[in-house]
């Protein structure tokens, strides 16, 4: 493994200030307040693209012969680095082909789709749709960019800890969201160059933790299946040297689970009005994980590419974790009046009814009962 330097990333990072936005901190009251820490949050999803990820993808693309570019680049991407290889194949005049798998939200899809680059759709995460990507690449001679497991790309995105601590130069803690583990791989090199004692943290999601998995097995561990929200980091095993990098400059890997994602998301609407993906979203569902307090805390929000439909799914899924939104049903006789005694009960307890449904087809013991299903706001 060939030491990335604190010159290269600087390099880097004056390269990329051609592809990205000023993404300053910004210091969080409630997560404060809720952590006992000081918390700042460093919002990539304010990006271009949407995500971070068009730092590795440019200067990866920077970095290249014009005889590789001019080939065309192919790539492999869960949505994010599709962009941004899609926005720096744009900017340099070339050719890109992108490989997504199929269940990648079509937002996603679409703004690819409309910086100019080629979308296939193959396999159900993003492991597969690699596999067919560096087919893809040898079949037609295409230049492949890997959205992780590439040190030049791992030098644009740890530009992001620069900035960080430029800013915020006594910061403590940088907890960043771990996929392919390029990201983290970046960050945790440039920062402990920059001072040795900061603390790295990455975060998984429960269903797709392969970077954990490996750290704990010491070996790149490749899960059977990965099954999350967070689909930007459901990749099923982690880089090689991501992995190296990681065992070298992370100190700790936590995991969070669907419904804390889906219940910082809210916060994150609530508090700072900010919409950030699943994955963007893990650094900021593991600030209570941490076994600190009055430390300076950088929570990196990695992306915020999600769609309406993903957006409206993740508000009301949060709101019924947190027992926002109730349904229930109740066997009631089939005779006049009880549905308004039902509607008096949840007048008592100040429920704001949002859907009734009166079913007389059901199979009950009784002839005589219907079934009452009711959706209501609690306060």
């Amino acid at each position: 493994m060939e030491e990335l330097t604190l010159k290269k990333f600087e390099e880097a990072a004056e390269k990329v200030k051609e592809a990205t936005l000023p993404t300053n901190l910004v210091y969080s009251e409630y997560f404060s307040n809720q952590t006992g820490n000081k918390v700042y949050l460093k919002p990539e999803n304010m990006q271009y693209t949407g995500a971070y990820k068009v730092r590795g993808a440019y200067y990866k693309i920077s970095t290249m012969s014009e005889e590789a570019r001019k080939k065309g680049l192919i790539t492999a991407s869960a949505g994010n680095h599709a962009q941004g290889v899609a926005f720096a194949a744009k900017k340099y005049g070339v050719k890109a082909t992108v490989v997504m798998p199929t269940t990648t939200p079509l937002i996603k899809v679409n703004r690819t789709k409309s910086y100019g680059a080629e979308v296939v759709l193959y396999g159900d995460v993003y492991d597969e749709a690699c596999e067919y990507a560096l087919k893809l690449a040898e079949e037609k001679g295409l230049t492949f960019v890997h959205p992780f497991d590439d040190e030049d790309v791992m030098e644009g995105q740890g530009t992001i800890a620069l900035e960080i601590m430029e800013e915020l130069p006594d910061v403590d803690y940088i907890l960043v969201p771990i996929g392919g583990g390029g990201l983290i791989s970046g960050i945790a090199c440039a920062a402990k160059q920059i001072n040795p004692s900061v603390k790295i943290v990455g975060v998984e999601p429960e269903g797709a933790a392969s970077a954990l998995a490996a750290v704990e097995d010491d070996q790149l561990v490749k899960l059977s299946e990965v099954s999350t929200i967070a689909d930007g980091t459901a990749v099923k095993q982690i880089g090689e040297t991501p992995f190296e990098y990681i065992k070298k400059y992370v100190d700790e890997i936590v995991t969070v689970s669907d419904y804390e994602l889906m219940e910082a998301f809210l916060l994150l609407v609530e508090k700072h009005k900010l919409i950030a993906e699943g994955s963007g979203i893990l650094s900021l569902a593991a600030l209570k994980k941490l076994h600190c307090k009055r430390k300076k805390v950088v929570s990196l929000i990695s992306g915020g590419n999600m769609d309406v439909m993903t957006i409206s799914s993740m508000i009301n899924k949060g709101l019924i974790s947190r027992g926002r939104i109730l349904t229930f049903s109740v066997q009631l006789q089939d005779i006049p009046g009880q549905l308004e005694i039902v509607s008096h009960l949840l007048n008592e307890c100040n429920a704001n009814v949002i859907g009734v449904e009166h079913n007389q087809f059901k199979n009950f013991a009784r002839f005589s009962e219907v079934e009452l299903r009711v959706t209501c706001e609690t306060n």
